[in-house]
């Protein structure tokens, strides 16, 4: 079977989405499955240095990038739809990972001119508070093609059943298939590694700390839980309390959240990394006491299932749509995303050491009963076969 991804893009900068696209990938090939990824070289305002119109390996996966030709936001690529339009026919399916972007509106105009059956995976992008975000440039992308995009697919892919609930909600759609994301399984597999995260940190020392894993947006949240954060870890009994943040984004961003942390009298209280790969991220989850997504708007949040593989609990948002599971599973907190709130429930968790335990080998089981690869590649197997 020949399935071809397309997603906008790929770069790291971009969190969990891209990321999982490509363990996805990884994950179908042990199934026999043989994937492509159409995408482009966007990197922010930079781009990827990469060939371009002709397949490479990309982390391990066939990938073929095309030229951003402007627009960080809408990605456009005259060369990537001009290319799906040639090829699309070749695939036995597509899979369109994310909605309002000139690549996914390209592939499903080409999957329909070749009855080419297509699945769209919305990142939570068509629940109400995305919806709400720039609602002008959607509703124009609604009626220049995302309906027709959403209408025409053989199904749409959601990741938990919250997403699936909050859309269908809205939008009214129907032939929705909720399958997970999963955790890449080397993650799972990891002994403890040697410590590579607090070495280049002189200011962690053995301290306790809070880890923050995600691309850094305002929709995370981060503004409120840091504040909140550091007004807890005034305390006497938590002032040995660090928070990591690790992750990037808007370069303005970036410098309002460091900006306010110095503002509160954060400095060495608050460590900002950058984004952490491969044994240093592993070290980072290993070590951390707890992890924190308190997104206003999270369609999954790869960061949680990470995290409760490595059996480190969660604090999340009420929005983050894995919360439900969270919450059945006893694999963590979830909390309202007001200030009195987060900060009864953060001063609970960094207390009770013997709770973070108990809910994060919860949160492990969890994790290897539903979100693991294989698993989910049995599942995305299933669908693309039905189709």
């Amino acid at each position: 079977m020949k399935v071809l991804h397309v997603i906008p893009a790929v770069a790291p900068r971009y969190g969990g989405p891209s990321r999982a696209v490509i363990e996805m990938c990884g994950a179908l090939k042990e199934r026999e499955v043989e994937s492509l990824i159409a995408t482009t070289d966007a990197d922010g305002t930079s781009r990827l240095p990469v060939d371009l119109e002709r397949p490479v390996l990309y982390e391990g996966v066939p990938t073929i990038f095309f030229s951003r030709q402007w627009s960080e936001a809408f990605k456009y690529s005259h060369p990537l739809a001009r290319w799906l339009d040639a090829n699309a026919e070749g695939f036995d399916v597509a899979h369109i990972h994310a909605v309002f972007s000139h690549a996914c509106l390209a592939a499903a105009r080409a999957c329909r001119r070749y009855g080419v059956p297509y699945v769209v995976r919305p990142l939570g992008t068509l629940d109400p508070w995305s919806l709400r975000q720039k609602r002008f440039r959607k509703r124009l992308l609604w009626h220049f093609g995302v309906k027709k995009m959403l209408r025409g697919a053989a199904e749409i892919h959601y990741t938990t059943a919250a997403e699936r609930r909050l859309a269908e909600g809205v939008l009214g759609l129907r032939r929705g298939i909720v399958i997970p994301l999963g955790v890449n399984q080397e993650l799972i597999r990891a002994a403890v590694v040697p410590d590579s995260f607090r070495p280049r940190y002189p200011t962690l020392e053995k301290d306790p700390y809070v880890l923050v894993l995600s691309r850094l947006h305002p929709k995370k949240g981060l503004d409120l839980f840091l504040e909140v954060f550091l007004e807890v870890t005034r305390r006497g009994e938590f002032q040995d309390w660090r928070s990591v943040v690790a992750g990037d984004g808007d370069p303005g961003y970036v410098a309002g959240l460091k900006g306010r942390v110095q503002e509160l009298g954060g400095n060495g209280r608050v460590v900002f990394t950058g984004w952490l790969h491969g044994a240093e991220k592993v070290a980072a989850l290993q070590g951390a006491e707890l992890l924190a997504l308190p997104s206003h708007q999270e369609n999954f949040g790869l960061s949680v299932v990470e995290a409760l593989a490595c059996g480190v609990p969660v604090v999340v948002g009420t929005p983050v749509n894995l919360s439900e599971e969270i919450q059945a599973a006893g694999a963590g907190w979830v909390v309202p995303l007001e200030r009195a709130a987060l900060a009864d429930v953060l001063g609970e968790v960094l207390r009770d050491e013997q709770e973070r335990q108990r809910r994060g080998a919860a949160g492990r089981k969890m994790v290897l009963s539903r979100f693991t690869w294989p698993r989910v590649a049995s599942q995305l197997v299933e669908l693309y076969g039905s189709l």
